[in-house]
């Protein structure tokens, strides 16, 4: 009778047993003010059962574990605890979790030397999306804001980012962590470009002007991150009718997931029509695409995110030029670009305090330039992927993050003389890999760190490259840090220069930064001065530019200065304004320089002020923009001297207004922009002729701005929104 006895005994124990080994735990982790605190790793000790809490604070997770086992609560910057758990017993709830600072504190000093950070307030805010949007004379545009920022020179004739003596090539910009091969649409000479981004698309925009994380690679001078939304706040209809075009967006959000559709259209050749007639424009700037973004929640706190968008561009000028033969009509050119961008990516929690971050994206570029007889087909496709691990509770001192990256490029040229000539054919294929570690540290309560290493490899060079980064902050007040970085930095050469020749190395730029914040009350200071040295930078003969065994890494440089930053949203009731200025010391021998001298894009001072006003009564915002740049060089050909020429010093004064009202009972925004509203004729630099007339002389016609003056009007209506909209209270 026993052995039935012990038998029934150990099967009930088994069910018993089964019954009871998944349970489920729950709970919401807060700090010591009672907010929600994300990110926060939730782990049963000696197990690999956990979770990471998401927006909410809020985690949960199911073990088969069963007994007495510690629930261990860890986020870096605070005291873990051990929370003591019964499991086997039924579900668990514990919503009153508290984590108090550490002596330690990362809220006390945050890394900010080079960066200014909007949607971030460990690193102080200094731009949100909605203040690219309203800062008078960006129309919109994310690099027009950037611009109003210290450290960069408005370059008219470009509309790309020109920082701290550095080319526009010199900045990368990188979306969710992956960085964007063609940021621009298509241009050409002395048309300013625009960027392929809305910046509603970002809940932040980092602007890093030296000193940025290992993670950061390919970039000599700057960096622009753009972190995208996740899940859209509600379902919506978006209707644009605008003096430029119109679109039209649909956005769906289900309980895990939303689905945004976009197609848009602009075109220029009504308003140049009335307000630059006989500019030579032949075809206006027309633009048409669309986009995607799926958005879709995984677990507690996993994302997935997918972004693609095509565009298709066109225009056709007679731009002024000095040769005889095209003096009277001027000198025609025209442009049909093709675009597809591909980004996805995804996040999610994993074990023991490590996260995911990992992502693809691919991008599909054919720009086909015609200037006069000549066609110019540049067609780039590349990919890049790449995977980052984080570990936030490796010490409560210090956290980990480990990445690689890998990435293919696929360049084909065709260059034809005439219509009827044989094409000549240039390009090349790129594989890169690279991999990074990198560390925040806090040392001591009034001191933090972040050291990086970031290793790279290129095919194409058959060389890589070692770029340690080192940066360090010490709190001098309750709201104030000094904070000093400095770091080598690596960029293969640009696309036109390795289509003649692979036998290059890396260029290669170290920085040396230091600086002061303060951040109260509303108010911001920031004080930045720094120190760039170029080495290894491409060089050509002039004469000959396309000799690919005249190319070589002779090239050598520098870029030193002063940075100032003020923000203030309290003197003055309901006036918000900013004003930055740039001090700047460049020299390089860098291409065709036969000599170092100051770069063509490079201004020595450079000056904006931004103010916007909220009328409450009137429900309108009103933004203005006063901008300077002091004049740049350029070579006079008709002087013995290289570089010394110089243009007149830049000025422009752009408004805007934002009427925020309803029609038809759906919230709209009625935004007037004006740009340069003094109608100053900026000069950029001079176009000369290819050779000099009878007496020595070398003609020359003036680079101006093709439109000189922006007018736009739009109508941004959102059709079924049910978040209530305060029209009282100023946009925030």
């Amino acid at each position: 009778m026993k052995t039935p006895l012990l038998i029934l005994t150990l099967l009930l124990s088994l069910a018993s047993a089964a019954l009871a080994q998944s349970t489920r735990l729950s709970g919401t982790v807060r700090d010591a003010g009672g907010q929600p605190l994300p990110g926060v790793n939730v782990f049963l000790k000696t197990t690999f059962d956990g979770a990471s809490t998401d927006p909410e604070g809020h985690f949960e997770f199911s073990t088969d574990q069963t007994g007495a086992l510690p629930l261990v609560v860890t986020l870096i910057g605070y005291e873990p605890q051990e929370l003591p758990c019964t499991l086997g017993q039924g579900p668990i709830t514990m919503p009153g979790i508290k984590l108090k600072p550490t002596r330690a504190q990362l809220g006390d000093v945050v890394v900010t030397a080079g960066a200014f950070e909007a949607g971030d307030e460990k690193r102080g805010t200094v731009l949100s999306s909605l203040d690219i949007v309203t800062t008078a004379g960006s129309v919109g545009d994310i690099t027009g804001a950037l611009n109003a920022l210290p450290g960069t020179t408005r370059v008219g004739e470009e509309g790309k980012l020109f920082v701290r003596g550095g080319a526009a090539s010199e900045t990368k910009t990188y979306l969710d962590g992956l960085p964007v091969q063609n940021p621009y649409g298509g241009s050409v000479p002395a048309v300013p470009a625009r960027g392929r981004f809305s910046p509603f698309l970002f809940k932040g925009t980092v602007f890093s002007t030296g000193g940025y994380s290992a993670e950061y690679g390919q970039a000599l001078s700057a960096v622009v991150g753009l972190n995208s939304d996740d899940l859209a706040a509600e379902t919506q209809t978006g209707i644009s009718l605008m003096s430029l075009g119109g679109s039209l967006s649909r956005t769906k959000r289900w309980e895990r997931t939303s689905l945004a559709l976009t197609a848009d259209y602009t075109n220029l050749a009504p308003y140049v029509a009335l307000a630059v007639p006989g500019q030579g424009w032949d075809k206006a700037p027309q633009t048409r695409g669309g986009s995607l973004s799926l958005r879709h929640r995984t677990g507690q706190a996993g994302m997935l995110k997918v972004y693609g968008t095509v565009s298709h561009q066109q225009m056709a000028i007679r731009q002024p030029d000095a040769n005889p033969e095209y003096l009277q009509n001027g000198r025609p050119v025209a442009l049909q670009n093709d675009n597809a961008y591909l980004n996805i990516t995804f996040r999610s929690p994993l074990r023991h305090g490590w996260s995911l971050n990992t992502g693809l994206a691919l991008t599909h570029d054919d720009n086909l330039t015609r200037p006069d007889q000549q066609s110019i087909r540049d067609l780039e496709q590349s990919a890049v992927a790449r995977l980052v691990l984080t570990n936030d509770s490796a010490s409560t001192w210090f956290n980990l993050k480990l990445g690689t990256e890998a990435y293919a490029q696929h360049y084909r040229q065709q260059y034809r003389a005439t219509p009827e000539a044989a094409p000549r054919h240039l390009g090349f294929d790129e594989q890169r890999a690279a991999a990074f570690l990198e560390s925040d540290l806090v040392p001591a309560r009034r001191l933090a760190a972040r050291a990086g290493l970031r290793a790279e490899y290129s095919s194409l060079l058959n060389q890589g490259s070692l770029a340690p980064r080192l940066a360090l902050a010490y709190q001098t007040g309750a709201a104030s840090q000094l904070s000093a970085a400095w770091g080598r930095f690596y960029q293969t050469p640009t696309n036109d220069l390795l289509r003649f020749t692979s036998n290059l190395k890396f260029e290669q730029s170290e920085h040396l930064l230091l600086t002061y914040q303060r951040i109260a009350h509303n108010r911001t200071l920031r004080a930045e001065i720094y120190r760039k040295t170029y080495r290894n930078l491409v060089t050509f003969d002039p004469q000959n530019p396309y000799n690919p065994t005249a190319y070589r890494n002779a090239g050598a440089g520098y870029a030193q200065g002063l940075d100032l930053f003020w923000r203030d949203k309290t003197t003055f009731r309901k006036v918000d304004y900013w004003v930055s200025y740039g001090l700047l010391d460049t020299r390089r021998q860098y291409r065709a320089d036969p000599t170092a001298a100051v770069p063509t894009f490079a201004a020595a001072h450079n000056l904006s002020v931004v103010a916007k006003y909220w009328a409450q009564k009137l429900h309108t915002q009103f933004s203005a923009t006063y901008s300077y740049g002091s004049p740049r060089r350029y070579n006079d050909l008709n002087t013995a001297a290289y570089n010394q020429g110089r243009t007149p010093a830049f000025h422009d004064l752009s408004l805007n207004a934002s009427y925020l009202t309803t029609l038809f009972g759906q919230f709209t925004i009625i935004h007037v922009s004006a740009s340069n509203v003094l109608g100053r004729r900026n000069i950029f630099g001079y176009r000369y002729a290819d050779a000099p007339d009878a007496s020595g002389h070398w003609n020359r016609v003036a680079v101006t701005a093709p439109v000189p003056q922006m007018l736009f009007v739009g109508v941004f209506i959102s059709i079924n929104k049910k978040a209530k909209v305060d029209l009282e209270t100023a946009p925030d």
